[in-house]
């Protein structure tokens, strides 16, 4: 291929979604693409969120990436889910573990026996049978190691880790693989007069530069997505009203939980996320309800470390924009919408727009249907990413205003339909390739008190000690697995510990 025939690709923006577009197109494209992404250091990065979940370890797969050394590079840990504390009332919690509960039995999912044996008297927890779950409570973690011919562990992972430093990682290996980063403030945006395509960016120097492929990873600006394409963007403050966030890291405290933690708060939430050298923390919440003092005061009265800073704010509107691939340009990241980090989505959501941007990777024409397919698999993706946080919401049980609020506001017909599944028989139906699985769902609306008045009759099939014998076996494998399990704290020290991490 001569230089004349390579396609120009530019990045707008770097931070985690620019080089991590940055990193998997100089791994895919084949040495077909110049690349090219442009960032300024004047201009800083937002990271609300530090957690994942367990699909990102198929992007750094599919780079290469060995995982022990991405880890003590990020000053990462692991994570086998979330605890929600406090939204199904003051002193509840629960966890959205990472895996299987139980295992099916038949035509049926595990939780239609639990609920079975629940209405005969039982009272062992759902949680009693995640492996996740149980792994998390213990703070014990290791890798699954499954063979063939057992049952599986049933358990997953993700992890946290410092968005800074992943993003200073995925910089390392895109320039070693060709990418050129240009430093340098982009002026102006120049669309071609005959159809409005992208044709150029113009740097604060004066310098342009010309691209066939924009993808506009320049934040909650949207510089060419929103400013230059006049792309609208779609609000969905009505469903999910939070508004600010302010983040602050603490000291690292012992002992190192293998999970992230969202704790509910007056006017929203606030997380907890561990890593090796300290712990992120921030405070999600309705600008309506609470003054950004009184939210700063309520955030550092609530850390488990001394601070190492004071709080930084962040203004957004949760919503998406009308459409994330419009003419030659794709947006990643902010700069195509934003959805709080409650169930840690947001580098998931760049991941997967990344995914089908090399699926549906444009002919020099840039084929309409390409485009339309791409943008519609988006909306499907941030439409249901956006019905499963707006249960956290409204499924609450909480005193004050603003959780009254919650709980009384409209909720889309899409996820009133599956309320109304799942309050009658238990019924749960994933759609497609929807992110969040059967088991997703199901822990937030038992975990939040949502209880369907009945279960599949189908499990009446089982004799009373048959489904005895069915609850004992599953969480005594559970309960195997996760004995097994080493300290999480010791299990990092061992295998990937960062150079500078602080000893617990």
């Amino acid at each position: 291929m001569t230089s004349a025939d390579r396609r120009t690709i530019v990045i707008i923006g770097g931070g985690t979604a620019g080089w991590m577009a940055a990193a998997a197109l100089a791994r895919f494209t084949g040495g077909q693409a110049t690349i090219r992404l442009i960032e300024s250091d004047e201009i800083g990065t937002v990271g609300v969120g530090e957690a994942t979940i367990p699909q990102l370890k198929l992007f750094n797969a599919g780079l290469g990436i060995d995982e022990p050394d991405f880890v003590r590079a990020t000053q990462g840990t692991f994570k086998l889910g979330i605890e929600f504390a406090g939204w199904g009332g003051p002193d509840q919690r629960y966890i959205h573990a990472f895996g299987a509960v139980g295992r099916p039995l038949g035509l049926l999912p595990f939780h239609h026996y639990w609920l079975r044996a629940r209405a005969g008297g039982g009272t062992v927890s759902l949680w009693e049978y995640s492996s996740a779950a149980q792994a998390a409570a213990a703070n014990r973690f290791a890798p699954p190691m499954d063979q063939p011919g057992r049952l599986p562990s049933g358990y997953d992972y993700a992890f946290h880790f410092d968005a800074g430093l992943y993003a200073t990682y995925l910089r390392r290996y895109a320039e070693a693989g060709g990418v050129v980063r240009t430093e340098g403030r982009i002026a102006g945006v120049n669309l071609r007069p005959a159809d409005g395509f992208v044709d150029s960016v113009t740097l604060a120097s004066g310098e342009q530069v010309a691209g066939e492929l924009f993808i506009d990873c320049s934040g909650f600006r949207g510089l060419v997505i929103g400013e230059a394409l006049g792309t609208g963007y779609e609000d969905w403050s009505r469903w999910l009203p939070c508004n600010r966030a302010l983040a602050v890291p603490c000291a690292r405290v012992a002992p190192l939980t293998p999970f992230t933690r969202a704790s509910a708060r007056d006017a929203g939430w606030q997380w907890r996320i561990p890593l090796q050298h300290r712990t992120g923390n921030g405070y999600v919440y309705c600008s309506d309800f609470v003054s950004e003092d009184a939210a700063a005061a309520t955030l550092l009265a609530q850390l488990d470390g001394a601070p190492l800073g004071d709080p930084r704010p962040l203004k957004f509107t949760t919503g998406k924009r009308h459409a994330a691939w419009v003419r030659n340009c794709v947006a990643l990241g902010l700069a195509a919408g934003f959805m709080e980090p409650l169930e840690s989505t947001s580098i998931h959501l760049v991941q997967a727009g990344i995914a089908r941007l090399l699926q549906l990777f444009p002919a020099r024409g840039f084929d309409p249907a390409d485009i339309a397919e791409f943008n519609r698999q988006t909306d499907f993706e941030w439409r249901a990413i956006r019905d499963f946080l707006i249960l956290h919401y409204h499924a609450n049980r909480r005193d004050g205003p603003f959780w009254a609020a919650c709980r009384d506001m409209a909720i889309p017909d899409s996820l009133a339909h599956k309320l109304e599944l799942f309050r009658g028989s238990a019924r749960l139906f994933r759609e497609h390739e929807e992110l969040f699985t059967e088991v997703g769902w199901l822990q937030v609306l038992i975990g939040q008190g949502v209880m369907p008045r009945g279960y599949h009759p189908f499990a009446d099939a089982l004799s009373r000690e048959e489904l005895s014998e069915f609850m004992t076996l599953a969480k005594r494998h559970v309960d195997q697995v996760a004995g097994r399990l080493p300290d999480h704290a010791a299990f990092i020290a061992a295998h990937c510990a960062a150079d500078q991490a602080v000893a617990a």
